[in-house]
């Protein structure tokens, strides 16, 4: 399946991964129109700036609306789910809301992607859905229920779903390193406890990562990429190694360490080079869907803190680097005519 000649949606798609989505798509196939939808008319506005082409439209919408969903879903090939409400702490105290959004607007997408003849959604999860302990995790191990249950909800039409589920994406909004990158003139940086770990992915490979998963995606998925760790300590220390640390203590809802794939999980896991994959319990999914992956070992888990592949000081600043780079040039881009 390639993305030249169709109609692809993202919501949510003013965020980080939504721009770079919208990025890549252009850069490296000619899709006949990318869909943006989102609550935040600035951000729109921004966007259609930076990128200034003919195939990409902008809705001003909110996936709480189920209406507004079927008027943008008209017509489109291909769902890329990427709206949510994701602050931990703000889940803890306001949780209705991360309900009506992330648990309420999944549905909303299903329906709408059923009922309009979309072809295919993959919908974006986060490790905190896995062995979740906070508000936010919850609503997200709900929505990625509902979407892989979705494909038997389709019934006889030919609608399919099936989700990328990734760790904390390097430089995202509301992320550390922003935080830290804005706090380190202070000579303070505040981290909840020294032992914290992370797993950690770079936009663009987050957004290649859907982009490949869309393509080879049977239905009832939840893909999950081999990623890296890092430390909170080792994070610091690459944005501002002369800072005094000050232990603050675990906000509400957070863990120590993450989990991307369960050990109860591990027993429907294959594993392939780069990433796994957890398939569903569908009575039509068959050996012949698994595509070269093998079992994973017995009592396998894939957690931050026993994940073998940890970054080291240097690799997070190039990381950051890299992605600081890349940032400037595509803000510069527009001005560039």
């Amino acid at each position: 399946m390639g993305f030249d000649g169709k109609s692809i949606l993202i919501t949510g798609g003013t965020g980080s991964l939504g721009n770079r989505l919208v990025k890549k798509l252009l850069e490296e196939h000619s899709p006949k129109k990318i869909i943006v939808l989102s609550r935040d008319e600035l951000k729109q506005h921004e966007m259609a700036l930076r990128f200034k082409d003919e195939s990409l439209r902008f809705f001003i919408g909110n996936v709480r609306d189920k209406e507004r969903l079927y008027r943008a879903f008209n017509g489109v090939d291909y769902v890329i789910h990427a709206a949510a409400l994701k602050q931990v702490p703000a889940a803890e105290y306001n949780p209705y809301e991360f309900i009506k959004t992330n648990v309420l607007g999944a549905q909303n997408v299903i329906d709408a992607a059923v009922d309009t003849g979309v072809k295919k959604v993959i919908a974006l999860s986060t490790d905190k859905a896995a062995n979740p302990i906070n508000l936010y995790g919850a609503t997200k191990l709900c929505s990625d229920k509902l979407f892989i249950a979705g494909n038997s909800y389709a019934g006889s039409q030919p609608t399919r779903f099936s989700v990328v589920r990734y760790g904390n994406v390097v430089c995202s909004r509301g992320s550390v390193i922003p935080l830290f990158n804005k706090l380190k003139v202070t000579g303070v940086l505040p981290v909840t406890d020294v032992k914290m770990t992370r797993f950690w992915i770079t936009i663009e490979k987050g957004a290649e990562f859907v982009l490949r998963s869309l393509t080879s995606m049977k239905g009832g998925e939840i893909f999950v990429p081999k990623i890296p760790s890092a430390g909170i300590l080792d994070v610091a220390k690459a944005i501002a190694p002369d800072a005094r640390i000050d232990e603050i203590g675990i906000r509400p809802g957070e863990k120590l360490h993450e989990i991307l794939i369960s050990e109860e999980n591990g027993r429907e896991t294959l594993e392939y080079p780069d990433y796994f994959v957890i398939q569903p319990m569908f009575n039509w999914w068959d050996d012949e869907r698994r595509n070269g992956g093998a079992p994973v070992a017995e009592h396998f888990s894939y957690a931050s803190d026993t994940n073998p592949d940890v970054l080291s000081v240097e690799e997070i600043k190039r990381m950051i680097d890299e992605y600081q780079m890349e940032e400037s040039d595509d803000i510069l881009r527009p001005t560039d005519d």
